[in-house]
């Protein structure tokens, strides 16, 4: 039993990244998914499968995206934010800004998972889950 899914989420697609892997399976819940379209809207990915039919639970396939030319991934660095020993709430004046504005924060906020650039504009603030850039 994994005590924190999103870590174990980002773990997966950081050592996939790492070892140059192409494809990257992850069990699936409703915030992964979530999760994996942020991604796929900013473009850190290429594209993403959702495999209801793999289990119980389901599976998420991810494509990762590389530069053709130097073979770069496209994620530089993901990072956990929020854990579940100590949560990360902000509100709508304190929403952060990774890299002045280059990389994203994903926030869970009460209208769904979306970007801090998006929550800026809809003026509302909630749960810092990962920086990506």
């Amino acid at each position: 039993m994994n005590s924190d899914p999103i870590a174990d989420y980002l773990t997966r697609v950081r050592n996939a990244i790492k070892a140059n892997h192409r494809v990257v399976e992850i069990p699936s819940s409703k915030i992964k998914k979530d999760i994996t379209k942020v991604l796929y809207d900013k473009g850190y990915i290429q594209s993403y499968k959702f495999d209801d039919s793999a289990s119980v639970q389901g599976a998420i396939k991810i494509a990762l995206k590389y530069n053709p030319s130097t073979k770069q991934p496209a994620i530089v660095k993901l990072e956990r934010v929020s854990k579940p020993g100590l949560r990360k709430y902000v509100g709508t004046d304190n929403l952060p800004r990774v890299i002045n504005g280059l990389g994203v924060a994903i926030l869970s906020t009460s209208k769904g998972v979306m970007t801090e650039k998006e929550a800026r504009g809809l003026n509302i603030g909630g749960e810092v889950l990962c920086y990506v850039y």
